[in-house]
């Protein structure tokens, strides 16, 4: 245990623009594993990839005290010729993934039914990279009681829907025998990952069904293929994912409560993703390992997932400035007070309105167009209060950028948008941006920019007419 726990604690939160490193992580308990969720540089990642690193499969195995520990029971595939410094990363992440796969304890009894669940965590690197584990928890098939196992994808790409559907086509070959998982998997290991919107066939054969073509897709927009929202309305109130995104803008403690492992992943990335174009850059741990749970003590930031039945432990600890959520019920069991107050009200009612619309059509859209609705809203957000830093950026002949704060600030008209601003910019999110767009006239994040561009447009056509 104590070698996991140096793994998670080995980085260096990544320093602000104000040039101050954070304290090592080794005095920093939370830093458990998936710090930095959204360190830009680790989420860049392009067509032609692998599709994963490792798949592995994790189990209970009886320890002598009578409980169960899960184990990696096979690895796909097995890495050889590692040089000294890798062969050690790579013990370190083969030890950290059983306690992601089953986070819920050693509280096991073998059963006879069992509802498989697809769930996600990330790992952070030494080297900021980051790990996304693509879980299918499910029951082997077989007569009698026994044991679920996990089937986990190692990648370093962020789709969930992508991996969700491999993981379908894992389940399915798993009811057959193991040995068919095999030749899938190379051959998708053999393929390329598709650029956004194009597809890749992968032939895969299954005895007395003979070869079957599967056909991966890739999201048209990028920055929407982590992501369901339709999870995060199905448990919360537009209201109340309101109140939870403009805790998650001023970077403060949150911490989510479900009794599914599945509910909380899904809901945590899609918080996260309610960001775009800025990343959480702080503690994120979607599903926290019972072992972790004093990870809620920590000072700075952090965005968990804590299982139900650990409530009681989570409202004992000492914190402030934290948002308890319980998705199970749909409501909030902590606040700091001051949830409404922190957007703008007239860009908040903005909000409200179209996350109300499409809760009145909730049977109209499919996955994919929520994304987009819901997305657009808090994209909108941002192009509406900060869309205009780009011209507030100076350059020098030598092709440096330097970002002008307290010009980029008076630049705004409206007084309510402006205080938000004021505080906005002191976020470490805000900060990692901002270092990004100075390095380049080149902007970053084509999404957002071309919303921008499309509002800029929509004022200018506004004046003249």
């Amino acid at each position: 245990m104590a070698s996991i726990g140096n793994f998670f604690r080995r980085s260096l939160r990544r320093s602000g623009r104000g040039g101050k490193e954070e304290a090592p992580a080794a005095e920093n308990p939370s830093r458990v594993p998936q710090g930095r969720a959204g360190e830009r540089s680790s989420l860049l990642y392009s067509a032609g990839q692998f599709f994963f690193e490792y798949l592995v499969v994790v189990s209970l195995r009886r320890t002598a005290d009578g409980s169960y520990e899960p184990k990696i029971t096979y690895q796909f595939p097995k890495r050889e010729n590692l040089l000294k410094g890798q062969k050690e990363e790579e013990e370190r992440l083969l030890q950290a993934i059983p306690l992601f796969c089953f986070p819920d304890g050693n509280n096991w009894a073998p059963v006879t039914e069992f509802t498989s669940e697809t769930f996600s965590f990330v790992l952070t690197n030494v080297d900021g990279s980051r790990k996304i584990g693509y879980c299918r928890r499910l029951l082997p098939s077989g007569r009698g009681v026994r044991l679920p196992e996990v089937f986990c994808i190692i990648s370093c790409l962020g789709c969930f829907g992508l991996f969700s559907k491999i993981l379908d086509e894992v389940e399915k070959r798993r009811q057959i025998s193991m040995a068919v998982i095999y030749p899938f998997m190379q051959g998708l290991r053999e393929s390329p990952f598709p650029a956004p919107g194009k597809t890749v066939t992968i032939k895969s054969f299954i005895p007395e069904s003979g070869t079957e073509l599967i056909e991966l897709t890739r999201p048209v927009d990028a920055h929407l293929e982590h992501v369901e929202f339709q999870a995060l309305l199905q448990q919360l109130s537009p209201q109340l994912i309101l109140h939870i995104f403009a805790s998650a803008v001023l970077e403060r403690r949150l911490i989510f409560l479900a009794q599914e492992l599945s509910v909380l992943s899904q809901c945590i990335h899609a918080v996260a993703a309610l960001l775009y174009p800025f990343t959480w850059a702080h503690t994120y741990i979607p599903v926290v390992p019972e072992c972790l749970l004093d990870t809620v003590c920590c000072p700075t930031p952090f965005m968990v997932g804590i299982q139900m039945r650990h409530l009681e432990r989570v409202l004992d600890q000492p914190m402030e400035e934290a948002l308890i959520i319980d998705l199970c019920e749909g409501k909030i069991l902590r606040a700091v007070g001051d949830e409404e107050e922190i957007l703008p009200i007239k860009l908040q009612n903005e909000m409200l309105t179209s996350l109300n619309r499409h809760n009145n059509n909730n049977n109209v859209h499919t996955p994919e167009q929520v994304n987009s609705l819901v997305s657009e809203a808090f994209v909108h957000f941002f192009v509406r209060t900060v869309g205009h830093y780009a011209s507030h950026i100076k350059w020098s002949k030598s092709g440096s950028g330097s970002f002008q704060e307290r010009a980029f600030c008076k630049a705004i008209a409206s007084r309510t948008n402006r205080k938000f601003v004021k505080k906005f910019v002191r976020t470490n999110m805000f900060s990692l941006f901002i270092e990004e767009a100075e390095k380049s006239r080149i902007p970053q994040e084509a999404y957002f920019q071309r919303k921008i561009a499309e509002y800029q447009e929509q004022k200018k056509h506004r004046r003249d007419s």
